[in-house]
């Protein structure tokens, strides 16, 4: 841990946050002899993805966390540091009183419509489409229904997307949903990568791994901890947002957020599945949780832990307990990072990382892959 005492200490580097790029970052450099300290505003490491253990379940505490690569270097990196269940995930879909498989599948396709082949499938899905008789959508309810027809439109995705976005399809643009997803097998995994799962012993200890060789503080606000140890780094690694780094100066970015609501049941299994989506709007959380589920070996406790997720909209002025989690990357806000993105080149000593600094929609393998990246032309361009 840091000791304020020490403050002056020279740092390699300053790294602001530590979620997965900040840890994987500070990993890769101290690996290589050189010296950093990482702080975070929250009271503990590994940021979304932070997992707990409680009464013997580990917890997603901020939604759920499923690694997924193609990358082969990637999954071989992090497996140094964490054992991996092999979990696949098989959402269920809830709407109303009916239950389907995600992804849309051929078990979704038999359920909508009592088909068995997919020629059955692909046929009454062409003539939905057909019948619509959009050529130019205009938004994303006219692109959705040229894609994949009124049935599963309308149970599957439109409400799901108005409570995540928390807009009416009809006045969110088209481009958000340019293709989607159709599988006509009979496969119930939701990611097509070839390495799947989650750490054995939960985020929180993979991330403790990641940060052995650092210095950490933590519930420490950058701009007040820069102020009071200005050069205390060589150069500064900032996971945070950007808008924020440059006091808004160009404006407010847009995220949206979740506010979660978890619970312990005292039943040994609450819906038998760990995700269920909710897609009718009237149902104001978009899934529920079951954590033990993302573990086997939970299975026979006689108590379980869900959790609910409400989509919020998100301002920096909201203060503590909403946070950003999704960039709203329509054309609007991709102007102003833009602006951001070029006083970065004013910045040389400071690199941008995470889903908050690129301002970009990243899954943990990628942010992984991207702080690898960074860290490696860090240590040539020392060279």
């Amino acid at each position: 841990m840091f000791n304020r005492t020490s403050a002056v200490l020279k740092y390699d580097y300053l790294v602001v946050g530590a979620g997965l790029f900040g840890a994987t970052f500070a990993q890769a450099v101290t690996e290589k002899g050189r010296k950093c300290i990482v702080i975070d505003k929250r009271s503990h490491i590994a940021g979304n993805a932070y997992t707990e253990e409680i009464n013997g379940i580990t917890v997603h505490k901020y939604g759920a966390h499923i690694f997924h690569t193609d990358n082969k270097n990637v999954w071989e990196y992090i497996n140094r540091f964490s054992d991996f269940n092999g979990f696949i995930n098989s959402p269920i879909a809830r709407y109303k009183d009916e239950l389907y498989n995600l992804p849309f599948n051929m078990n979704t396709f038999s359920k909508l419509w009592n088909v068995f082949t997919p020629s059955e499938a692909k046929t009454i899905i062409e003539k939905q489409c057909s019948d619509e008789g959009i050529t130019d959508p205009k938004n994303l309810e006219e692109q959705a229904l040229c894609l994949v027809g009124r049935d599963i439109y309308e149970k599957l995705i439109k409400g799901y997307t108005e409570k995540q976005w928390g807009i009416d399809c009809r006045n969110l643009p088209a481009f958000i949903i340019k293709r989607i997803p159709l599988r006509f097998t009979y496969n119930n995994n939701y990611f097509n990568d070839r390495y799947q799962g989650i750490p054995v012993d939960g985020y929180t200890n993979l991330v403790q791994k990641l940060l052995e060789g650092s210095d950490i503080q933590l519930n420490t606000d950058y701009f007040k901890f820069i102020g009071e140890n200005p050069g205390i780094a060589n150069k500064i690694v900032y996971t945070g947002s950007i808008d924020e780094f440059f006091n808004y100066c160009y404006g407010e970015l847009e995220y949206r957020s979740l506010r979660f609501e978890t619970e312990t049941i005292n039943i040994g299994d609450y819906q038998g599945n760990a995700v269920v989506n909710y897609t009718e709007y009237q149902v104001p959380y978009t899934r529920i949780i079951e954590h033990k589920h993302f573990n086997p070996g939970a299975y026979n406790l006689k108590e379980t832990i869900i959790t609910k997720e409400y989509p919020v909209g998100y301002k920096h002025i909201m203060g503590e307990g909403i946070d950003p989690y999704y960039p709203v990357n329509n054309e609007h806000n991709n102007k102003i990072f833009e602006k951001y993105h070029k006083l970065q080149e004013s910045t040389p000593d400071v690199i941008f990382g995470g889903r908050l600094g690129r301002y970009i929609y990243y899954n943990m393998d990628k942010v992984i892959e991207e702080a690898l990246c960074e860290a490696a032309n860090e240590l040539r361009h020392e060279n």
